[in-house]
C-alpha cells in the first residue's frame, strides 16, 4: 500500500533567497578572528574535511558561505536546552557521516551565535537551511523522521550534482556499503491508511491524531493527518462553490472552498492563482485568512514541486 507522502518541509522560496545576504556576516567575522584560519577550510577537497562542523559567525564566510561552492552545507540552527535540537542533530549527523563528505552539516548553537539566527529571520529551534552556490535553497522547522530528512538530502544532492563539483568527487571516493535494511511497518499507519483507502476519513483522521496523541512531533503522522483532513473537507464541499467564487471575488471563504476542489480535481495552478489574487484583493482578517489556507495546501505537495515554489514566489509578492 502505498503511504501519502507528506514531504513536509518550510522551503524557502526565492523571496527569502534574495533576502538573505550571506555574505553579511563577513565583515563582523573578519574583525572577530583572532587566530589564523585551520587547515582544511578551504572547499577545494570537500570530502577530505569534516563532514560535521561547529559554526559561529567568525567562520561561518569561510566554512558555510565559501564551502558551499563545492557541496551543499546544511546549517543546523539549534539550542543547548532543546530536545528537538538534539533529536534532529543525531540525525542529522547520522546521515553527513553516511555519505562521506558529499554535504556538510554546520552546527550553529542559537545562543552563541545569535546573528546567525537573525540572519536567516529563525523565530525557533530547530531550523534546518541548505546553501548552496552561496545562496540558502531549501530550509525546514520540523523534526521530520530520518527517512523523510534522507529524501529531503538526497533531494537537494540529485538537484546540484552537476552543478557543485564537491558532490560527485565525494561519491566516487566513498567506499561500497551494504544495502539499507527496510523499516518493519508500523502497524498503526496501516489501520490509518486503511480505512482512508475504504473512504472512511473519519477513521483515518481518528488513527492518526491517535499517532499524534502518542507522539506529538510524529511528523508523518502530522501530515498524513493534513492530507485526510483536506480530502475530507474537500468531499464535503458543494461543486456550485466555484461558479460563486467567480462571481463574487470578495468572498474569501468561497475562494477558499473553490481552491480546495480545484486542487482535489488537480488544478493545482488554477487553485494557487486564485488564492494569490484573494490575498492581493484582501485586507485584515480576511487577507491573512487567504494566506493560511494557501500555505496549509502547500504542505499536501513535495516542497520542489514546481508549483508550489513558483506560487511561493507570487504569495510573496502579493504579501509585500
Amino acid at each position: 500500500m502505498t503511504r501519502p507522502d507528506p514531504r513536509q518541509t518550510a522551503a524557502l522560496s526565492a523571496a527569502l533567497s534574495r533576502a538573505v545576504d550571506l555574505s553579511a556576516l563577513k565583515a563582523r567575522a573578519d574583525a572577530a578572528k583572532t587566530s589564523p584560519p585551520t587547515a582544511g577550510t578551504h572547499p577545494s577537497t570537500p570530502a577530505a574535511t569534516s563532514a560535521v562542523i561547529d559554526v559561529t559567525e567568525a567562520n561561518f564566510e569561510s566554512e558555510v558561505v565559501e564551502y558551499s561552492t563545492q557541496v551543499p552545507v546544511v546549517v543546523a540552527l539549534v539550542a543547548g536546552w532543546s530536545a528537538q535540537s538534539t533529536q534532529l542533530l543525531a540525525t542529522l549527523e547520522k546521515l553527513a557521516a553516511q555519505d562521506n563528505g558529499s554535504w556538510r552539516l554546520a552546527k550553529v548553537d542559537v545562543e552563541t551565535s545569535p546573528r546567525v539566527a537573525q540572519l536567516f529571520g529563525a523565530q525557533a529551534v530547530p531550523m534546518v537551511i541548505a546553501i548552496a552556490g552561496r545562496q540558502p535553497v531549501d530550509a525546514f522547522n520540523d523534526v521530520p523522521p530520518e527517512d523523510r530528512v534522507r529524501q529531503w538530502v538526497d533531494s537537494i544532492l540529485d538537484a546540484l550534482r552537476d552543478r557543485l563539483p564537491g558532490i560527485r568527487a565525494a561519491e566516487a571516493a566513498a567506499p561500497a556499503g551494504e544495502e539499507p535494511v527496510a523499516e518493519p511497518e508500523d502497524e498503526r499507519f496501516t489501520v490509518a491508511e486503511n480505512a482512508l483507502a475504504l473512504g472512511d476519513f473519519t477513521a483515518a483522521e481518528a488513527g492518526y491524531q491517535a499517532i499524534l496523541a502518542a507522539e506529538p512531533h510524529n511528523a508523518e503522522a502530522k501530515a498524513a493527518l493534513a492530507q485526510v483532513q483536506f480530502l475530507a473537507r474537500a468531499q464535503a464541499t458543494d461543486p456550485s462553490v466555484i461558479v460563486r467564487a467567480d462571481i463574487s471575488p470578495d468572498d474569501v471563504d468561497a475562494q477558499l472552498s473553490a481552491a480546495d476542489l480545484e486542487v482535489a480535481g488537480q488544478q493545482v495552478e488554477q487553485a494557487f492563482t486564485r488564492l494569490i489574487a484573494a490575498v492581493r484583493r484582501s485586507a485584515g482578517p480576511d487577507r491573512d485568512k487567504a494566506r493560511t489556507h494557501l500555505v496549509s495546501l502547500f504542505d499536501l505537495f513535495a516542497p520542489d514541486d514546481p508549483r508550489v515554489a513558483k506560487a511561493r514566489r507570487d504569495l510573496a509578492s502579493a504579501l509585500f
